[in-house]
């Protein structure tokens, strides 16, 4: 049986709900990398550099009562996070992931059975009412089991607002399955390169090339975008109309340590711009100059709000 502790419905750290609300669900979890251990999870990531930005994420997401519980809270709200969102579960360990690293770039070996996987559905549902988001992200990698799945699917009953799929995928666990309802529910897709090849061939997309496999997921979904990123080679997207927006990317300054959170880097950056009404072709080029700026730190968000602040004065905010 599952217990949780009573929440405060009230915003804790953020000074009210506006049109910069985010809600993310999904996981938050430990990388336990050769060398260190770093918080970690996409929809964390992601939220973390929400935050970095001045904008006002809730994650959505359940740790173990545990000894990781604790750093996961306190970085947090060091950060000036909302924590409403974060469950507490006393049958399932924090989430962890070791993280390998090769001349290839990375590996990840995801533990199966962790607190994310049993994300309460009722406290989720109350948390999106006291919130109003403006804009919902969710991905894959939380839908693996049923209870989680069942808390995700409350709360895209609950709200209308914008869905940014975030597909993330990790084998194993993902399915066709998870694929089509995830995608069904979305509006705004965004994959790697090499995750539009896998949905092409699990889907079974028509077209001989990466643009019309787009299309043809945007049709059979009826969704508005699909933004596909391409690592160093930068992002491009396709919309509903057939209209298409490009950046080749940029050179950071910074020697590449590892690629860990340079998608979620770009995720973050990409909902920056669609709240604060940032034009499209400016909003993929700050999200490239972002993301690599990222794969110069080890681990997938930067350890102090420093890190922000030349990109905070050169966009304005």
């Amino acid at each position: 049986m599952l217990t949780d502790q009573q929440y405060n419905l009230s915003p804790p750290v953020a000074s009210g709900y506006d049109k910069t609300t985010v809600v993310l669900f999904g996981e938050v979890l430990i990388d336990v990398f050769p060398d260190r251990m770093l918080l970690g999870g996409a929809p964390f990531n992601v939220a973390r550099h929400l935050r970095g930005f001045g904008l006002h994420p809730v994650l959505i997401s359940r740790t173990g009562n545990d000894e990781l519980r604790e750093p996961i809270i306190d970085a947090m709200l060091d950060w000036g996070m909302d924590i409403i969102g974060i469950q507490s579960d006393p049958l399932h360990p924090t989430g962890q992931v070791a993280v390998h690293i090769n001349d290839d770039g990375h590996q990840f070996e995801i533990l199966d059975h962790q607190a994310y996987d049993f994300i309460h559905p009722g406290i989720t549902r109350m948390v999106e009412l006291g919130v109003h988001p403006k804009l919902l992200y969710f991905g894959t990698l939380a839908q693996r089991h049923k209870i989680s799945r069942s808390a995700l699917s409350a709360l895209l009953r609950s709200t209308s607002t914008a869905r940014l799929l975030d597909l993330n995928l990790r084998a194993p666990w993902y399915n066709t399955r998870i694929l089509n309802r995830s995608l069904e529910h979305a509006n705004i897709v965004k994959m790697s390169d090499d995750e539009l090849a896998t949905l092409a061939k699990m889907l079974r997309l028509p077209g001989n090339d990466t643009r019309a496999q787009a299309a043809a997921l945007i049709k059979r979904f009826e969704l508005e975008r699909v933004l596909v990123t391409c690592g160093k080679d930068g992002a491009w997207l396709l919309d509903k109309d057939g209209m298409q927006a490009e950046d080749r990317g940029s050179v950071s300054d910074s020697k590449v340590i590892d690629t860990v959170g340079a998608g979620d880097a770009f995720a973050a950056v990409f909902m920056a711009g669609m709240l604060l009404g940032w034009p499209t072709y400016l909003t993929m080029s700050r999200a490239n100059d972002f993301s690599a700026a990222i794969c110069g730190i080890r681990g997938a968000t930067p350890q102090t709000k420093d890190f922000y602040r030349p990109f905070l004065r050169e966009w304005g905010l």
